[in-house]
C-alpha cells in the first residue's frame, strides 16, 4: 500500500511538473510574442510617422522654393520696369525738348518769312510803324507758344512719374506680403519638426521601458519554475528514500 502510495504520488509530482513547464513555455511564447508585436507594431506607427513628416517636409520645401522663385522674378520685373522707364522718361524727354526746338524754329522763320514779305508790301506806306509792331507781336506769340508747351511737358512729366510711384509702392506691398508668408512657413516646419522629434522619443522611451519589464517578467517566471523544479525535485527524491527504507 505505501508502495502504491508513493507511486501515485511520484507519478501526480511529474504530472504537476510537465503541465507546469507547458505552461511556463506557453506563458514565455506569449510574452514574447507580445514583445515581438508591441516591438513591429510602434515602428511601423514610427515610420508611418517619419514618412508622413519627410513627406510634409518636401511639400513645405518646395512651396518654399516656388516663394524665393516667385520673389527672384519680381524682384527682377520690378528692376527692369524701373529701368525701362526711366529710360521712356529720358527719351521723352530728349524727344521733347528736341521737337519744342525744332517746331519753335520752324515757327520763327515762318513768322520771320512772313513778317519779311509783309514789310516789303507795306514799306512804302509805314516803314518804322508796321517794323516795329510786327517784331513786338511775333516776340509775344512766340512766347506764348513756348510756355504753353512747356507746361504741357511739365504736366506729362508729372503724370508719368505719379504713375511710376504707385507701380512701386504696389510692388513693394506684394513683396512684405510674400516675406511675411515665407516666415510664416519656416516657423511652422521648425515647430512640425520639433513635435516629431519629441515625439520619437517619447515612443523610443516607452518601448525600451516595456521591453525591460518583459525581460524582468519573463526572468522572474523562469527562476519561480527552477525553484519549483527543484523543491518537487528534492521531495520526489526524499518520498523514495522514504519508501527505500520502509521497504527494508
Amino acid at each position: 500500500v505505501v508502495v502504491v502510495v508513493v507511486v501515485v504520488v511520484v507519478v501526480v509530482v511529474v504530472v504537476v511538473v510537465v503541465v507546469v513547464d507547458v505552461l511556463v513555455m506557453v506563458l514565455v511564447l506569449v510574452v514574447v510574442v507580445d514583445v515581438v508585436v508591441l516591438v513591429v507594431v510602434n515602428v511601423l506607427v514610427e515610420v508611418v510617422v517619419v514618412v508622413l513628416v519627410l513627406v510634409v517636409v518636401v511639400v513645405v520645401v518646395v512651396v518654399v522654393l516656388v516663394l524665393v522663385v516667385v520673389v527672384v522674378v519680381e524682384v527682377v520685373v520690378l528692376v527692369v520696369v524701373v529701368v525701362v522707364v526711366v529710360l521712356v522718361l529720358v527719351v521723352v524727354v530728349v524727344v521733347e525738348v528736341v521737337v519744342v526746338v525744332v517746331v519753335a524754329d520752324v515757327v520763327v522763320v515762318v513768322l520771320v518769312v512772313v513778317v519779311v514779305l509783309v514789310e516789303v508790301v507795306v514799306i512804302v506806306v509805314v516803314v518804322v510803324v508796321v517794323v516795329v509792331v510786327d517784331v513786338v507781336v511775333v516776340l509775344v506769340v512766340v512766347d506764348v507758344v513756348v510756355l504753353v508747351v512747356v507746361v504741357v511737358v511739365l504736366v506729362i512729366v508729372l503724370v508719368v512719374v505719379v504713375v511710376d510711384v504707385l507701380v512701386v509702392v504696389v510692388e513693394v506691398a506684394v513683396l512684405v506680403v510674400v516675406v511675411v508668408v515665407d516666415v510664416f512657413v519656416l516657423v511652422t516646419v521648425v515647430v512640425v519638426v520639433v513635435v516629431v522629434l519629441v515625439d520619437v522619443v517619447v515612443v523610443v522611451v516607452v518601448v525600451v521601458v516595456d521591453v525591460v519589464v518583459l525581460v524582468v517578467v519573463v526572468v522572474v517566471l523562469v527562476l519561480v519554475v527552477v525553484v519549483v523544479e527543484v523543491v518537487v525535485c528534492v521531495v520526489v527524491v526524499v518520498l523514495v528514500l522514504v519508501v527505500v527504507i520502509v521497504v527494508v
